[in-house]
């Protein structure tokens, strides 16, 4: 509704600095994001709330200082007093009259024919969270002086720990040492730096139990932080991966394949990230990140380059796995016709009811992609939890006899564990040769096999590439490198609940790629039929 973006720009101020008190123009991303998050849906009707919009909930996931904190300050402003409930469409001359709604500032706004109306919660009941009272200070801080300075003054009134909104309005600060409000339905929510919001902190928890609360009063809410560390499994992460399309996520990204240790390419990453933030110097942003990266690289690509990366520890760096994806390339099809089957190799590594099953192929090119199986080629992937809690066996065995069947497979290591019957079977029935045991638990070969697929990963003439597979690159991330003596590791997960099993079946397919190139097993062989 332009209603509601002309409103923000006429009622919410400066909150600090030389320029304190004067109207508050939004940054273009800002304006971007507002008149997205504030898009009425063309089949909305009249008395819908959250329904009316197009979208039902926000993530806006920005560097360091690009102004999320007096962004959200100024939505919440708008939310509290402002023409956020849609009222209906407008046959043309229609005004909304500040006055009508108890704001004495006499500002007025005439709509154009068939343009959404609005008009203010009348009992707006709002909640801003964050994990600590210094944190939720960056979007709390800022609205208070928008009040004090604004002509908001006239209809809120703040007071300790709470603003006061009209008679029976308010907005509430909430922390995780401060949940008691939590659960009470509310209108509108602003979740700052859900970045950290985890298990640990129990802060996921947190953030699910104000959403239901919003859920029952048709409300909608906004999140706002830096990128993610995907080893943690933030409800960041959960709202950037999740599937809801009422979901409007901002985040800007420079291309994965710009090097952020790089200096030159680092300048461009920042321009694209910063692109709708005039008032940043770069040349202030990079002193801080070449300090930064001493000691925290991790952490510098994160803030400042909005990046989603690990922090220390990770075993392989999100853009280097990214660099290497060419999810356009086709994957090898599969054959009944001997002479015109594709050599491959295969990893698999399984569990029995809590991690996950999965394999992957190798091409002798170093081409490296989950197959799929069966009439609905499902991918060669199994999650117990979508199969009540057990890895179906039968599907693994039905989906190994199929790629062995139609592809010219030379090599598959398997991690023996939980497995051990089943991969006897298989080097049974297609060679003990062909399917090896090749225990994960060794960690001299497995920090070697870690290193060699990471460095190839790296080298930039290596020639390894996959197929970008979204399960195996959120369990490449995750992987950390547990120390082991003699300066090696292993990989492990952060927690428990963090997967990185396709991230190992990933390892075994290199491997056994590597190994059968070395042993001439992978040789390129005409592809024709025989007469």
């Amino acid at each position: 509704m332009l209603v509601t973006l002309a409103w923000i720009e006429s009622h919410a101020v400066i909150p600090d600095g030389f320029q304190q008190g004067e109207p508050f123009a939004m940054l273009p991303w800002q304006l971007l994001v507002a008149a997205d998050f504030y898009t009425v849906r063309n089949d909305a009707e009249l008395g819908q709330k959250s329904t009316a919009f197009a979208y039902r909930r926000a993530q806006v996931v920005m560097p360091q200082k690009s102004g999320k904190g007096p962004f959200a300050a100024a939505v919440v402003l708008a939310e509290a007093a402002g023409p956020t409930v849609f009222a209906g469409w407008a046959v043309g001359g229609e005004r909304y009259r500040c006055k009508e709604w108890g704001c004495p500032c006499g500002w007025q706004y005439e709509y154009a024919p068939g343009e959404p109306m609005g008009m203010p919660q009348p009992t707006p009941l709002i909640q801003l969270l964050a994990t600590s009272e210094d944190q939720v200070a960056n979007v709390y801080r800022p609205l208070k002086a928008m009040i004090k300075h604004g002509p908001c003054s006239a209809v809120m009134n703040v007071r300790e720990g709470f603003v006061k909104v009209g008679d029976e309005g308010r907005i509430d600060v909430v922390t995780s040492s401060a949940q008691s409000r939590l659960g009470n339905p509310i209108t509108f929510a602003i979740q700052d730096e859900t970045g950290t919001y985890n298990a640990t902190n129990k802060m996921i928890k947190v953030a699910e139990t104000m959403r239901r609360g919003l859920a029952g009063m048709s409300g909608r809410s906004m999140e706002t932080t830096n990128a993610y560390d995907p080893s943690e499994y933030s409800t960041a992460q959960r709202t950037h991966e999740s599937k809801a399309e009422d979901v409007l996520r901002f985040f800007p990204q420079a291309p994965a394949t710009l090097s952020y240790r790089n200096k030159a390419e680092r300048r461009k990453i920042h321009k694209a990230v910063y692109a709708g933030c005039p008032h940043i110097d770069l040349d202030a942003i990079e002193a801080e990140v070449a300090e930064l990266l001493e000691t925290d690289p991790g952490q510098a690509e994160r803030f400042f380059g909005n990046r989603v990366v690990a922090g220390h520890g990770a075993w392989v760096e999100h853009a280097h796995w990214l660099q290497r994806a060419t999810p356009e390339r086709a994957k090898p099809k599969p054959s009944t016709y001997k002479l015109m089957k594709v050599p491959i190799v295969l990893g698999f590594d399984g569990s029995d009811s809590d991690d996950w099953t999965g394999i992957r192929a190798e091409t002798m090119d170093g081409f490296q992609f989950t197959p799929v199986y069966g009439p609905s080629k499902l991918p060669t992937v199994w999650d117990p939890a979508e199969w009540d809690g057990q890895v179906p066996r039968l599907e693994v065995h039905a989906a190994v006899d199929e790629l062995m069947r139609t592809y010219d497979v030379k090599l598959m290591y398997c991690d023996p564990p939980y497995w051990e019957t089943e991969v006897d079977q298989w080097a049974e029935r297609y060679g003990d040769k062909r399917v090896i045991r090749w225990h994960t638990r060794r960690p001299i070969q497995m920090h070697a096999a870690a290193e060699r697929i990471k460095t190839d990963v790296i080298k930039k003439d290596s020639g390894f590439t996959h197929d970008g597979c979204p399960i195996t690159e959120r369990h490449v991330f995750n992987a950390r490198m547990a120390a082991r003596p003699s300066d090696r590791y292993v990989l492990a997960k952060p927690e428990q609940r963090r997967k990185i099993d396709m991230a190992v079946v990933s390892v075994l397919a290199h491997e056994a790629c590597c190994d059968a190139i070395a042993a001439g097993l992978l040789k390129k062989k005409p592809l024709y039929m025989s007469a």
